[in-house]
């Protein structure tokens, strides 16, 4: 059987961390176990992190934590990474509340030599005076017209991902979307064996396209992409982004494209620190 953890990032931002958990409470397969990577948050979190190890129980939930030195989420990736006992890992970013059946696509669409690239669902920062628990156990909160009159759906390809048509279909537009198969670290999944065998995310890479990179290097390494864009909502809630610098995106995808171009699968700047690829020895 294949065991499967959800690793979910965060950054002092507990209120939308409550309704990442909630959702991952409420997921129609509870075959999984929790990793909270926190990079460097507060008591604030902790005190959430607290009480959600309690629902959890810890057999299901552990909180991989570091000191805050500025955005430094591909180094608590990896550290999350590094410390899972899991066969395939889940990853979604702790400011999104995951569709109740989207824990099971995952699972339905994990092969050999593949990761999944999903997509979400962006919702306007006024949306956030709104949320509360019974939004998100009752569903009403993924329901598309609820979102559209939301200001969170503005045009079709946005209405698509909120899974409104039969599964077939929506699978087959996945299938054929000319939209590039990447790494989006908000959603995505992949067996932990080829995410060990890239050296997971590059940590000098800060916040714009620093988890693109990665899945460059998939790539680059025979493992393809697979869209999970139209079959199982992710919403996203808005929120100030204080370390944005379109410098350092700019300069991140310049460096994507040059590994691309190289073909190179390893980065010496990952879990391990070696210019050449290295057996990574498990506790």
């Amino acid at each position: 059987m294949v065991s499967t953890e959800v690793i979910v990032t965060t950054y002092n931002n507990p209120q939308a961390l409550h309704f990442a958990l909630l959702g991952l409470e409420g997921q129609s397969t509870q075959a999984f176990t929790l990793c909270v990577a926190d990079d460097g948050s507060g008591s604030e979190t902790q005190e959430v992190v607290s009480n959600w190890q309690h629902r959890f129980g810890n057999d299901r939930f552990r909180h991989v934590w570091h000191p805050d030195n500025g955005f430094a989420k591909n180094e608590i990736l990896n550290k999350a990474i590094a410390t899972s006992k899991a066969d395939y890992l889940i990853f979604i970013d702790g400011d999104c509340i995951a569709s109740p059946g989207y824990i099971q696509r995952h699972f339905d669409l994990r092969r050999p030599g593949q990761f999944v690239s999903g997509s979400l669902i962006r919702m306007p920062l006024e949306v956030n005076e709104l949320l509360s628990d019974g939004l998100v156990t009752s569903k009403t909160i993924f329901r598309a017209d609820w979102l559209k009159a939301h200001g969170s759906i503005r045009r079709l390809g946005t209405w698509l991902k909120t899974a409104s048509l039969p599964l077939a279909v929506a699978d087959f537009l996945e299938q054929i979307s000319p939209v590039k198969k990447v790494w989006n670290g908000c959603n995505s999944s992949g067996w932990r064996s080829d995410l060990i065998a890239v050296n997971g995310f590059d940590e000098s890479m800060k916040y714009g396209a620093e988890d693109v990179e990665m899945g460059v290097r998939l790539n680059n390494a025979g493992i393809i992409g697979r869209h999970n864009r139209y079959t199982a909502p992710l919403l996203h809630i808005e929120h100030a982004r204080s370390y944005a610098d379109p410098l350092v995106a700019a300069s991140n995808k310049r460096y994507m494209k040059t590994v691309r171009r190289s073909g190179r699968a390893w980065t010496p700047l990952g879990i391990v620190k070696s210019d050449t690829p290295s057996s990574f020895i498990q506790d």
